[in-house]
């Protein structure tokens, strides 16, 4: 089976996601409008000043003597028919020359600063010209009008006949009083809007392209079921990775507890023994979810033990300050008996630890040997719960080889950082050999910020006690009653 989906496959975005993404991606946004803003402030001081002048042209049918109306109507449409094509001629070489020889301007100057155009439905000829100096564009606004006019009844003067049209310059070339270029204001704006149409674009579309899990649904579109517990991120989880180094009442704590609940009643029909914890790839948090899983059990009088199965970079002694010299591994080859191995862990006297021992050249075969099974039954018998430790299943085999001779394995998920083709992934490892999931575990939830509300952390948990440092796990009262049951294994 095929546990990979696209992300929300026929789901309506709604305008929340859209909000969601926005406060999430919120710095995005923020810089793309700052370089925005930044380039057209720097345009703007850069571009050098420009003015602009305007002189108009009246074109006019010239008077033919008589008061025939039909001619002067006539004369009208000839004039607003041909005004479109004078405001060409005034661009033309034959004027723009004429204009830099009389100003003594490179032709090529007069030619780039002077534009002319013809408002609809009139017999006006805007000619503009745009210089550094205000005078000069002035001067070569006026000049282009002038040789304009008297050019054109030239042209359209044949033999025997006089031009049937007149241009009369009815606007003189203003001096400008202002550059009309650049345009703080107008910059400014539109580097506004156009750093917040980036900006906005840049993180939908980063939002799009993430793969990373994001939440409980993405989990649950995958996996097909909704994960066992929702760890709270907290950022001093490198220096308190334990739960009994925190408040008792803090979100983090409670979470562990709920999973401890939730994974007591994943199926009530056949006891869990023996869990295998891991993840998809590494720095997913499964060995720290392995150890507060154990001391939670430990706390609600559940007789727990905890391997660590990691056998290639084994984390779990560090994170409970235990040594590791002697433990699984040693087991397992007959160097040391279980009872010098086991180590108990705190004050409740319900939880004991079997580190990884040295660490061997072939993990995966320890790990799926026939020693390491009858080693589980042995540890079956002793304790309730038994919880191992094991490596990411996507690197190493080491993991899906677990899980097969235990009852099965939980998935740690870590949002925003475990890709969903990856938990699809280790997923299909598992079930290819034959292995249960027992459900997944969704790390590092966001605590704060858009997303704070879907994880139920939204309300804001408080506690007047302070945190509890401790090496243990302290007398807690017993909430959860121990299997009584010897159920079997799944081979």
């Amino acid at each position: 089976m095929n546990f990979l989906h696209s992300h929300r496959d026929g789901m309506t975005v709604d305008l929340r996601d859209y909000v969601r993404t926005l406060r999430k991606r919120w710095t995005l946004v923020a810089l793309c409008v700052l370089v925005s803003l930044g380039a057209a402030a720097a345009a703007t001081l850069l571009a050098k000043q420009m003015y602009t002048s305007t002189a108009q042209i009246f074109v006019s049918a010239r008077d033919s003597g008589d008061n025939n109306a039909s001619n002067a109507y006539q004369g009208g449409l000839l004039a607003q028919q041909q005004v479109k094509t004078y405001s060409r001629v005034a661009v033309s070489p034959t004027v723009t020359d004429k204009v830099a020889a009389r100003l003594q301007l490179e032709p090529g100057v007069v030619a780039n600063s002077v534009t002319a155009d013809a408002p609809l439905d009139t017999v006006l000829i805007n000619v503009t010209a745009t210089a550094r100096s205000p005078k000069v564009a002035q001067q070569i606004a006026q000049a282009v009008a002038d040789e304009t006019s008297a050019l054109v009844p030239r042209l359209e003067t044949t033999e025997g006949k006089a031009a049937p049209v007149k241009l009369t310059v009815t606007t003189a070339a203003n001096l400008p009083t202002s550059p009309s270029s650049p345009r703080p204001k107008i910059n400014l704006a539109l580097g506004l809007l156009v750093g917040i149409a980036i900006g906005v674009g840049a993180a939908v579309l980063r939002e799009t392209l993430d793969t990373t899990v994001k939440g409980k649904d993405d989990l649950q579109e995958i996996t097909g079921a909704a994960p066992l517990g929702v760890i709270a991120d907290d950022p001093g989880v490198s220096r308190r990775p334990l739960v009994v180094q925190i408040d008792a009442q803090s979100p983090r704590a409670e979470a562990f507890r709920q999973l401890r609940t939730n994974l007591q009643f994943v199926d009530v029909d056949r006891a869990t023994r023996a869990v295998v914890v891991t993840s998809a790839v590494a720095e997913e948090g499964k060995t720290t979810t392995s150890c507060n899983l154990a001391i939670t059990l430990a706390q609600a009088g559940v007789r727990t033990v905890l391997v660590e199965a990691d056998l290639r970079r084994p984390k779990l002694s560090d994170y409970l300050g235990i040594e590791r010299a002697v433990g699984l591994t040693t087991v397992l080859t007959g160097v040391a008996a279980l009872d010098e191995a086991l180590q108990p862990w705190g004050r409740s006297g319900t939880m004991w630890v079997l580190p990884s021992g040295a660490l061997p050249p072939n993990p995966s075969e320890i790990l799926g040997s026939h020693q390491m099974q009858e080693l589980l039954k042995t540890l079956d018998e002793r304790a309730d719960v038994v919880i191992l430790d094991a490596p990411p299943l996507l690197p190493v085999t080491d993991a899906a080889v677990l899980a097969r001779v235990a009852d099965g394995a939980v998935l740690v998920v870590r949002v925003g950082r475990t890709k969903r083709e990856q938990v699809a992934r280790a997923i299909e490892s598992l079930t290819g050999v034959d292995a249960r999931l027992l459900g997944t575990v969704l790390n590092r939830a966001p605590a704060r910020g858009p997303d704070a509300d879907a994880y139920g952390y939204g309300y804001g948990y408080t506690s007047t006690r302070g945190p509890r440092p401790q090496s243990g796990d302290g007398d807690v009262a017993k909430t959860v009653t121990p299997h009584s049951s010897r159920r079997g294994r799944r081979r």
